[in-house]
């Protein structure tokens, strides 16, 4: 397990700062790139390649920059591997980071455990109350509990942050309207 785990790392350390561009998920970005350019040396199976020492090094939580982590996390949870997101962005140094709260309350969420994924939504929130996509997910999250006015709570909260033009609102807005509970 912990091979596979080091060998996603070490694979998404090349292949997110290979991208063209951000990748965006349904329902908004969140402005977050989060990986330089250039390309990163690809390390065998249990080692990562850590830019300060422009070495592989063995994968451990500290060794890889949070922002790298978050990169990796999110692109593994937006394609649907939910525990191996969970894996790699449990695995960041600042447990705090409103980025990396998002994306494990996202991944939990997908994974069946909406409970646990309103719990990292919180907690993203209350360090930023402005982080539209989380309470983007976090109204998808109460939709799938079938807490319609708590959704729309997360959407008029949407609203005041950027209005109804912003992909965040218009998402939401949309899985409302689809709603059927």
């Amino acid at each position: 397990m912990q091979l596979r785990l080091t060998s996603i790392v070490a694979t998404l350390l090349v292949a997110v700062p290979l991208a063209t561009g951000p990748s965006l998920s349904a329902g908004g970005g969140g402005g977050d790139s989060s990986s330089g350019g250039g390309s990163v040396p690809q390390c065998s199976a249990g080692k990562v390649y850590d830019k300060k020492t422009k070495k592989c090094v063995t994968q451990k939580s500290g060794v890889v920059d949070d922002d790298t982590l978050y990169g990796a996390g999110r692109q593994l949870a937006e394609k649907g591997d939910y525990e191996e997101a969970i894996k790699v962005l449990s695995l960041a140094v600042n447990k705090s980071d409103p980025r990396i709260l998002n994306y494990l309350g996202y991944s939990h969420r997908k994974a069946g455990r909406i409970l646990v994924g309103l719990g990292y939504y919180e907690e993203a929130l209350r360090i930023d109350p402005d982080y539209t996509l989380v309470r983007e997910y976090l109204g998808e999250a109460h939709l799938q509990r079938g807490d319609v006015a708590a959704a729309k709570n997360q959407l008029a909260e949407i609203e005041k942050r950027c209005g109804t033009a912003c992909e965040e609102y218009r998402e939401l807005a949309a899985q409302i309207d689809a709603y059927k509970g």
